[in-house]
């Protein structure tokens, strides 16, 4: 928010707080003042800002020095709204992304000062507390984003229908890196793989180069992975993403619009490379199957020469959009040992909070669900040199009445370093997922009582359980201390 904005605003909220204290209506302020209502509610809003002799006659109606109206300086319980009002949070978030305006937040916050007060410093202190970043809000702003919009985000599925017909290279399901390579350069942009000669960017995929108009690749890179960093790179410049990061993966998010632009750039290039037509007729015919068949679900990897990561992220798109598959969430767990610590690295959840999702208290996650048994499995077979692992399970959630269908496709990043990650995909089992996968019914798919994390699971005699469960201990003891109070009070 930019000062004046703020100085507006400023003044708004204090004439609505002197207002109120009053205990005077627009009305009576009007006819004190002389000011029209909907003037007055335009500067309570922050829309206006009154003249000189328009201030003098507001301080007289409250009987206070003109210098204490146009002052910055706010009352104790306004001072944690404006606060936030000049954070970066608010000045670099674009809420109109959201449906939403300044003005109105402001009106939202200034309703219950003393609450909002309350709560702001709440948030502040838990963010404090679970060292939550800057760049944690904005991760977590972008994932509603998604949320809200089902994955799915027409405008981009037609900037690259569009872009397919300006290229007729592109009218084949599966482009080459030439091909993709050759557009860049004709947008003017040179693509090497110079990245390798820096040893400190190793785990860096791509790098865009704006002084020389260059893109820097990684070599190790597979063709499914530099074809994706060629087709961010193309949704970039396409699309005219202007404020954007410039590494691949993103280091630091230093602002929302860079990250939302990261995400917009590379839903660009899922979509370029998984044509939306094509991704719905191989999806139907996949769950007309009667019986799971992982081979034929890696059969899309082969068939887009795509990496597990976009093949998942493509399908969240698709199936919500296309086949009513709202109830859905995708994961990606990372370990770098024997899955004995486990990190969610990536997460959706569409519709309702699924679980297993991120956890800040270092709690063990279930060992039952298939995205972690997925690498558990090619751990083992790593001296077998499987590179990928499709499992498929039905997941009933220990004392609820949810079940989920899970799909996971497991690999290993560095053999060596025994990086490995799952990727996963799950739906609610309900009537539009019994009616839509016909091998759900499989006698052969493997059914799982799962939980969330083993701290909190009650399932007894569990082989896989790495914690004992005394946050499901102390719940129900505190349980029968809240039955017993009642008890002894109403008795």
């Amino acid at each position: 928010m930019n000062n004046s904005l703020l100085i507006k605003h400023i003044m708004g909220l204090k004439l609505k707080e002197l207002r109120q204290s009053s205990n005077l209506s627009f009305q009576e302020l009007a006819d004190k003042t002389g000011l029209s209502i909907s003037y007055l509610n335009e500067i309570e809003k922050g829309k206006k800002y009154p003249k000189g002799d328009k201030i003098m006659a507001l301080a007289n109606a409250f009987n206070i020095e003109y210098d204490e109206l146009v002052s910055l300086k706010v009352s104790k319980k306004l001072q944690p709204i404006i606060d936030l009002l000049d954070s970066n949070l608010i000045k670099e978030f674009p809420l109109e992304i959201f449906g939403l305006e300044i003005h109105s937040l402001i009106e939202l916050l200034s309703f219950a000062p003393e609450k909002v007060n309350a709560f702001i410093n709440t948030v502040v202190q838990m963010a404090r507390n679970y060292e939550m970043r800057k760049e944690d809000f904005y991760y977590a702003a972008l994932r509603s984003y998604q949320e809200l919009n089902d994955n799915y985000f027409i405008d981009i599925e037609n900037f690259t229908k569009k872009f397919r017909l300006e290229y007729n290279s592109l009218a084949h399901i599966n482009p080459s890196v030439d091909s993709l390579t050759q557009i860049l350069n004709k947008m003017g942009i040179a693509v090497n793989y110079d990245l390798a000669n820096f040893p400190e960017l190793q785990k860096i995929r791509a790098l865009k180069v704006e002084s020389k108009n260059q893109l820097l690749l990684n070599s190790w890179l597979t063709s499914s992975q530099t074809k994706f960093q060629l087709a961010r790179e193309i949704g970039y410049q396409y699309m005219k993403l202007n404020d954007r990061a410039y590494e691949t993966p993103v280091q630091k998010a230093e602002s929302f619009e860079k990250l939302l632009n990261n995400f917009k750039a590379s839903y660009f290039a899922s979509s370029l490379l998984m044509e939306e037509k094509e991704v719905i007729k191989d999806v139907r015919q996949f769950a007309k199957l009667k019986t799971w068949q992982p081979q034929e679900f890696l059969n899309f990897l082969s068939k887009y020469d795509c990496t597990v990561e976009m093949l998942m992220s493509r399908l969240s798109n698709i199936l919500p959009k296309h086949f009513d598959l709202k109830n859905l969430f995708f994961l990606i767990f990372s370990t770098a040992d024997e899955c004995e610590t486990l990190d969610l690295t990536k997460e959706l959840h569409l519709s309702q909070f699924h679980h297993p999702h991120t956890n800040f208290l270092n709690e063990h996650y279930c060992r039952r669900w298939v995205a972690i048994k997925s690498l558990q499995q090619i751990a083992n077979a790593q001296s077998r040199e499987e590179k990928l692992i499709a499992l498929a399970q039905r997941s009933e959630y220990w004392n609820t009445p949810n079940e989920y269908l899970c799909l996971s496709i497991a690999k290993s990043r560095n053999a060596k370093k025994m990086e490995r990650i799952s990727v996963t995909i799950g739906f609610l089992v309900d009537d539009e997922l019994k009616k839509t996968v016909k091998f759900l019914d499989d006698p052969n798919l493997k059914r799982e009582l799962v939980h969330t994390t083993c701290e909190r699971c009650g399932i007894e005699n569990c082989s896989e359980r790495k914690a004992k469960p005394k946050v499901l201990n102390f719940l129900e003891n505190q349980k029968i201390i809240d039955e017993k109070l009642k008890t002894i009070i109403l008795s």
